[in-house]
């Protein structure tokens, strides 16, 4: 599948969803998920299962090939080309720009020389309510990975 495509099977399960007026956290209960991996499947940067694709299939009243497409390995990274313009995702963008190198030094002091996987991962994203105004709180959680030597 080409890439141009995905954007299209992406339109269409938003519109299904929005169509079926669910929220993520709805289908992801009903999938068995974590919010942000059914909201990553929705727009195609993880892979469904038969039976998650099954599930969603029947859920959003989705056509067999749109079902079937759950289930391919997409094209991740191709939904933001360069520096985003979205005020969330730019937000995001600056605190890897501020803080990416920082951070880096840091996970190489406490681990050494490697990479945090984006494999053996997992994210979650919480509202933490607060007088001053409520809270997001991101947690990445990935496996270390240090770099062989040859």
């Amino acid at each position: 599948m080409l890439p141009e495509n995905e954007r299209e099977i992406v339109k269409k399960l938003l519109l299904a969803k929005e169509k079926k007026g669910l929220a993520f956290e709805e289908i992801a209960k009903k999938l068995g998920r974590d919010i942000v991996w059914v909201a990553a499947l929705i727009y195609r940067q993880a892979t469904a299962s038969r039976d998650e694709a099954e599930k969603l299939k029947e859920l959003l009243e989705l056509d067999d090939e749109t079902a079937k497409t759950l289930m391919m390995p997409p094209y991740k990274g191709t939904l933001i080309e360069g520096i985003p313009r979205d005020p969330v995702l730019y937000r995001l963008y600056e605190i890897l720009v501020v803080y990416g190198i920082p951070i880096k030094a840091v996970i190489h002091e406490m681990f050494g020389d490697g990479i945090m996987s984006a494999i053996d991962f997992s994210v979650t994203v919480k509202k933490v309510e607060d007088p001053k105004g409520d809270r997001v709180v991101i947690e990445l959680n990935g496996k270390f990975l240090p770099y062989k030597k040859w």
